[in-house]
């Protein structure tokens, strides 16, 4: 996979933020460009982040995987299993209050028997963090009335912090 990617996409952002967006693995424009969530999908979470008061810069942004698979492919069991050891020293280092799961690649990562139609929008609670698992951006680019459904899950962002914080 690494031979045919231009760029490793680390992550970007705040390495001291409370909130961290987890996708699947970069495309096209990220690949690039060599940073996560710069395409169209990237936009509509700038957007939905400028909903709830947030920049980019405020939160920190990753993949599971970090390289783009080739033809831009869902990455593969073994990439995923490849690049965790790396995704969980990125939750080590930035100890966020929120792990936000976008799509479900990135949440069987860490939530593997759930579906993510039944449980978006809903926190969950495992081994000492909150996940927050949502759809991908970019099922609102392929279906418009998913748009509406990440809008009011991400919404909701802001008090599942303020209970996470009280709880600490």
């Amino acid at each position: 996979m690494a031979e045919q990617a231009k760029n490793l996409v680390f992550g970007d952002g705040n390495p001291d933020a409370d909130i961290v967006f987890i996708g699947e693995a970069p495309g096209r424009q990220e690949d690039e460009q060599g940073l996560p969530f710069v395409g169209a999908s990237g936009k509509f979470l700038s957007e939905m982040l400028a909903t709830i008061n947030l920049k980019r810069e405020q939160v920190y942004i990753t993949n599971i995987v970090k390289y783009r698979p080739p033809n831009n492919r869902d990455p593969l069991p073994d990439e995923k299993a490849a690049f965790l050891p790396y995704l969980e020293q990125q939750l080590a280092v930035i100890q966020p209050l929120l792990v936000v799961t976008l799509g479900r690649h990135s949440m069987n990562c860490f939530l593997p028997n759930l579906q993510i139609s039944q449980v978006h929008g809903e926190p969950k609670r495992k081994n000492g963090l909150v996940y927050l698992p949502l759809f991908h951006p970019a099922a609102a680019l392929y279906n418009g009335g998913m748009r509406q459904t990440l809008l009011d899950d991400f919404g909701r962002i802001p008090e599942i912090l303020k209970v996470i914080r009280e709880s600490k």
